[in-house]
């Protein structure tokens, strides 16, 4: 044991100093955090991390966010599993949630560093954000991002091996079960300020394949058909084809075109990306917008005839200046070689008007599957009847299947109908009401 006489023991004002400085150490590294601009935060950082790896032979790999047109998938991954190692050392984190979110999104903010051991290894995680000094114009509409952001995954340089073959694919399969326990289907609409021109929203729609009042046998088939799409990656990889599937809705308003999406999105828990062609300024911008969605998505373009420059040709339609996209361009995005970037994506459209639509759109390839959402049939009432009143029999039945016979009605009309009353003798009453009014009122 080493011992130590009186007058070398530092006395307690020695002690206080010391103290006193390392505090005042802490608060002036803390105050200069706060006070020093992130850009030069970030550009110090970046300098000193070069330093180290020169002196310590690091390696630094680079996940940027985006690459050319699209989006970084790495960038995501690394988003999202780097948002469930936050630990007590992280100074700051971004937590974000819309008012329809169920679970808060934590992410790790710019300049901090997250480390971790794997298989013995440390490696270090830092989120950088760099400012963009000048919009880029996309379309007519200007991109109002200001900010480049960019992941540095810093390692020993004798890893690097396992870093990319058994590191960074483990960060993708974590993330992918991360993203699968915590999935929320969303709903995606063009937003030009959005990090790849599209913003979103959770979809809480409660359509499903059981409450949908159509009629079963076709029901069934689009369910067959799903299953059979989603389970044949390596069938469309062999044939050449991209895995991408097309649907035609069309009928009526009020016939259940768009509940029917909602029900195909919770059922697949597919992401739905919301397409106003109206919204859209060019071709290149339907290019780019493609390229924005996420795998594992349906597209949809709602009310496509009205386009004016994607109507039916043969009609005479003639396309005009105002048009602002073209059939081909619509036909290279849903067809052609830019539709080939990305897998196990859908794309549906929706019309009241079949017959207005040019026929280079409908064939296969296109739209592979066209099913019609006709009027209320007793099939699809006895679903709405079950879903609004709870009940499978009623006396009143066998006249509403009569009256159904006779005349058109919208599944949207009989739903309207059924809501009037809890009660089902009073609802179906109305019902039969509304029915002998609409079949007994002169055709126009």
């Amino acid at each position: 044991m080493v011992a130590f006489s009186q007058e070398t023991l530092p006395s307690s004002a020695t002690i206080l100093s010391v103290a006193a400085s390392i505090t005042a150490t802490v608060v002036l590294f803390k105050s200069l955090n706060e006070l020093v601009p992130d850009q030069f935060q970030n550009y110090f950082s970046s300098r000193f991390r070069k330093l180290s790896s020169f002196l310590f032979s690091y390696l630094t790999v680079i996940i940027q966010e985006n690459e050319g047109l699209a989006t970084n998938h790495m960038f995501e991954v690394a988003n999202v599993y780097l948002g469930t190692k936050i630990s007590a050392s992280i100074q700051k984190i971004k937590v974000n949630k819309s008012e329809k979110d169920q679970e808060l999104e934590v992410t790790v903010d710019k300049n901090q560093e997250i480390h971790e051991f794997f298989e013995g290894v440390e490696l270090t995680w830092v989120l950088h954000c760099t400012p963009i000094k000048q919009t880029v114009k996309v379309g007519r509409k200007g991109n109002s991002r200001t900010e480049s952001r960019y992941f540095e995954l810093s390692f020993h340089k004798k890893h690097k091996e396992m870093v990319l073959k058994t590191y960074l694919p483990y960060v993708l399969k974590k993330a992918k079960e991360i993203k699968d326990e915590t999935k929320v289907v969303r709903l995606h609409t063009v937003d030009y300020a959005g990090t790849d021109y599209w913003g979103s929203v959770a979809l809480n729609h409660p359509a499903t394949f059981d409450t949908l009042a159509m009629d079963p046998d076709v029901k069934q088939e689009l369910i067959e058909d799903l299953d059979r799409f989603i389970s044949r990656k390596e069938y469309y990889r062999r044939v050449g084809k991209a895995w991408k599937r097309g649907y035609l809705f069309y009928g009526p308003p009020g016939t259940g075109k768009s509940s029917l999406v909602a029900a195909m999105a919770n059922y697949l828990k597919f992401d739905v990306y919301d397409l106003n062609l109206g919204n859209v300024q060019c071709d290149s911008d339907l290019r780019r917008l493609l390229i924005g969605s996420a795998n594992q998505s349906i597209l949809v373009i709602e009310d496509i005839d009205c386009n004016v420059g994607l109507k039916n040709r043969e009609n005479g339609n003639e396309i005009t200046e105002d048009d602002k996209i073209t059939l081909s361009g619509l036909l290279n995005f849903v067809d052609g070689l830019w539709s080939s970037c990305g897998d196990e994506r859908i794309i549906a459209f929706t019309t009241n008007h079949k017959d207005r639509l040019d026929p280079a759109l409908l064939r296969p390839g296109r739209m592979d599957v066209h099913i019609e959402m006709s009027y209320c049939t007793f099939a699809s009432f006895k679903t709405l009847a079950h879903n609004y009143l709870k009940i499978e029999e009623h006396i009143l039945f066998k006249e509403i299947e009569e009256l159904l016979l006779k005349i058109q009605a919208t599944p949207a009309e009989i739903a309207g109908e059924l809501m009037k009353s809890d009660n089902a003798d009073t609802a179906l009453e109305s019902l039969v009401k509304y029915l002998q009014v609409k079949e007994n009122r002169p055709c126009v």
